[in-house]
């Protein structure tokens, strides 16, 4: 399971023509989902996410979390994480997990995200075609891989 994650002073996201999620200060996560992931992957990923340290503190040192200022989370799908990019010059995606089941975990996230985090929890709209604003803060991403 890949997240990348983009720390934003605001983001949202549009599913025709509708904006379906959006934070201000915190986390834009774009979750891929790959063939062997499970809810132990999931878990682990979200507990890396709620408590990486990638916020500045009083002496602008990156050491506060999303958790600990509070900050939103969006949390889209993007499967495109999941692709082989090795060879070649077009991306295959043997290695994502089938749509299906990969939604199915992607709510597992969610659900867990939405109990775990104090703050401010959006969501895009699970296989749609989305479109993503937000306002790179820093710029600061990570990829987290559990």
């Amino acid at each position: 399971m890949k997240g990348l994650i983009q720390r934003v002073s605001h983001a949202n996201v549009v599913v025709a023509g509708e904006e379906v999620g959006a934070i201000e200060q915190g986390i834009l996560l774009l979750l891929g989902i790959e063939k062997d992931d499970g809810k132990e992957q999931a878990d682990k990923l979200l507990d890396k996410l709620l408590k990486y340290r990638i916020f500045s503190d009083e002496q602008e040192r990156m050491n506060l979390s999303v958790s600990d200022i509070e900050g939103g989370v969006l949390a889209i799908s993007q499967f495109t994480l999941a692709a082989e990019t090795k060879k070649g010059l077009r991306p295959g995606f043997s290695t994502a997990k089938p749509p299906s089941e990969a939604e199915e975990l992607y709510n597992y996230f969610v659900s867990s995200l939405q109990q775990k985090h104090q703050g401010k929890v959006a969501t895009g709209e699970f296989g749609a075609d989305m479109k993503v604003s937000l306002c790179n803060d820093g710029p600061v991403t990570f990829m987290l891989e559990a």
